[in-house]
Parts: C-alpha cells; sequence; structure tokens
C-alpha cells in the first residue's frame, strides 16, 4: 500500500520528471487491470515500453526510481539501495520524538546530503511535511446517499432545480484593536493579530448546480424556525413549476417536526441527505471556502450589521457572473476510493 501511495503522488505531482510521472501513472492502469494496449493507446508510450515498466516494477520495486542513467555528464553517487531506504524510511517510519522527517533529519539518519534527501522527495512526490485531513464516514447508508447525491450532480432531472444547501453558522463580527495599514510597494498590507468580538451571524445559503448561483439569507440564530423561513425565501426565489432537489447534511433541524409538516406541503421540495462526515459531497461548501478566503478572513466589522451588508455584497457580485463548479468524479470510483481507505485503515488498526 505504501508504493501505491508513492506511485499516487507522483502521478499527482507537478514537480517530478515527466518520464516518472507517466510510469507512474502506467503503472496504476496496470494495477487497476487495463491491459498493455489500452495503457499504451491512453498514454502515449508503446506497449514494449508498457511491459518494460511493468516487469521492472515486479522486479525491483520502486529501488530504480531517482537513478540517473549513465551517460557523459556528471555520474550518480546515489546508490539505488539508498534510495529504497530512504523511501522505506519516509512512508513507514518517524525520527525519535518527531511526528514526520525534515530534510535535514532524514540527511543525518542516512549519511546523505539535505539536497539529496530533497531531490530524491521531489521525483517521488514525497512530501512528510505535509498531511492532509480525511475521515471515512461509517454511515451504514453511505453507499446509497453517495450514489443518489452524485446521481443529481451528474445527471439531474428534467423540470427542476438542484440546490446545495448549508449553514455557515456563527460568524463573527471581529474588528481589529487598531487601524490597519494599507499596501504600498514593498510593503503587504498589515492589521493587528488580535481582536474585538462584535457579535454573530449564520449564513444559509443554497447554491444552484446548473448556474452557479447562490440565494443566501442572514439570519441570528440556527434552528429549525430559521431553516423554515430560509425554505420560504428558496420557495419564493425559484420559479414556479420547477421541481426542487435541496441537497443538505443530517443536521437534526433539517429533520424537525415543523419542517416535516412544511414540506407534506410543498410536494415540489425533496430532500436528499449526504452521508455523515461527508461534508465534502455538499458544492456549496466550496463556496463557503470562496466567502471566507475573499471576504470574511481580512474583513473588519464594527457590529453585526456591518458583517451582514459585507456578506450580501459579496452574494450580489458573486450572482452577477455565477460559474458553476463542475463535478466529475462518479460514484463507482469514490466508493473505489473510500474501499481502499476503509482497508488501509483496518490494515493499520490490526498492525497496532
Amino acid at each position: 500500500m505504501a508504493q501505491r501511495e508513492v506511485l499516487e503522488k507522483v502521478a499527482r505531482s507537478s514537480s517530478a520528471a515527466h518520464r516518472e510521472v507517466l510510469r507512474a501513472r502506467v503503472l496504476l492502469d496496470a494495477a487497476a487491470g487495463v491491459g498493455n494496449k489500452t495503457i499504451a493507446g491512453r498514454h502515449g508510450v508503446t506497449a514494449v515500453t508498457v511491459r518494460a515498466w511493468r516487469k521492472a516494477f515486479e522486479t525491483d520495486g520502486l529501488t530504480d526510481w531517482g537513478k540517473v542513467k549513465q551517460g557523459r555528464g556528471r555520474k550518480p553517487t546515489i546508490p539505488a539501495e539508498k534510495v529504497a531506504e530512504i523511501v522505506e524510511l519516509t512512508t513507514k517510519t518517524t525520527p525519535p520524538g518527531h511526528t514526520h522527517w525534515s530534510c535535514r533529519t532524514m540527511a543525518d539518519r542516512v549519511g546523505v546530503s539535505p539536497a539529496t534527501v530533497q531531490r530524491i522527495w521531489s521525483e517521488l512526490g514525497l512530501q512528510p511535511h505535509r498531511v492532509d485531513s480525511f475521515k471515512v464516514s461509517n454511515d451504514p447508508r453511505f453507499s446509497e446517499k453517495l450514489i443518489d447525491v452524485v446521481g443529481l450532480y451528474l445527471n439531474p432531472p428534467e423540470k427542476a432545480v438542484v440546490l446545495c444547501m448549508d449553514e455557515k453558522s456563527q460568524i463573527q463580527a471581529l474588528d481589529r484593536t487598531q487601524a490597519s495599514l494599507p499596501m504600498k510597494p514593498g510593503r503587504a498590507g498589515t492589521m493587528t493579530h488580535d481582536y474585538k468580538r462584535n457579535g454573530t451571524t449564520t449564513l444559509f445559503a443554497a447554491l444552484d448546480v446548473l448556474t452557479g448561483k447562490v440565494i443566501g439569507q442572514c439570519l441570528p440564530r440556527h434552528r429549525h424556525e430559521e431553516f423554515l423561513k430560509f425554505l420560504k425565501t428558496i420557495d419564493r426565489e425559484v420559479p414556479r413549476g420547477l421541481q426542487v432537489h435541496l441537497i443538505l447534511d443530517n443536521y437534526s433541524t433539517h429533520k424537525h417536526d415543523a419542517v416535516q409538516r412544511w414540506l407534506t406541503r410543498h410536494k415540489r421540495f425533496h430532500l436528499h441527505f449526504t452521508p455523515t462526515s461527508s461534508s465534502w459531497l455538499n458544492q456549496v461548501e466550496r463556496w463557503f471556502r470562496d466567502l471566507t478566503d475573499k471576504n470574511l478572513r481580512r474583513g473588519i466589522f464594527a457590529s453585526v450589521p456591518d458583517l451582514i451588508v459585507s456578506i450580501e455584497t459579496y452574494l450580489a457580485a458573486h450572482n452577477q457572473d455565477p460559474k458553476p463548479y463542475v463535478w466529475t468524479a462518479t460514484a463507482e470510483s469514490i466508493l473505489a476510493k473510500v474501499q481502499r481507505a476503509r482497508t488501509t485503515l483496518n490494515q493499520g488498526v490490526s498492525q497496532n
């Protein structure tokens, strides 16, 4: 599994040599059971090359990666065994008292220069200083909910609008304790590290998957009463005659009895719930990230009304030229990835 992870990192790398990126992609396709001729046509190489790379990998694994071909130039000074040792230590161990390897700690451990370690890591797409966060959903209906939501993205129903809906709660109106300095040539803009809290608001937002337009409303709290008020706003905004498919999470507010009664009276609304611990499946989360980066993080708000005006201004500017987020992943590819993650987690638990 460590070798697959290395190959996947190399295949995604923007800094590794093109040949190594190509070889990693070929080997990943081979591991997926794709035929040699199909792989060759897909990546623009010959079937002979595919067979050679597969055979070399079966024999030597990753030990020949990072080796320099013999030629008239400078001869390689790092043996293949040393490269393999660095890969093994990087992917399977940590230095005493540390959570990850650095170029210097690895260089001291294996007896090479930090620059050599950095070059090998770069060529193989290894980045021990970085970590990606994740959580594998334990929802017993994970597959069912995933297929339902992805189906709406890839094959939306006719005469309907698909909305990704969520709440961004507890948005703080933060004011700085001192005036900020503007940006000028040779110096970035500045603001104090400390701040004053002036209250909070909750933003209810629904992203139209087809157009990228967002229906938004700031409300004081995050209860079923506010959710019902936002549903009524959606009902007014969406043209009559269109069905409304809402993709949202499993928050209890969304399933409140009062909400269910309202939905019973408004038959055109259909709720689709994402699996638990799967906020990445809701496209409006991507829009919330843009809102935070472009409006909230560096904003200065003396009051909650000031904060709401700023959010509404950003929302109006976005809707003047909306751009949808294009979803490409199929349910099958996501399920396969999740299954690999679960297998890896189970192996790690059994080893411990």
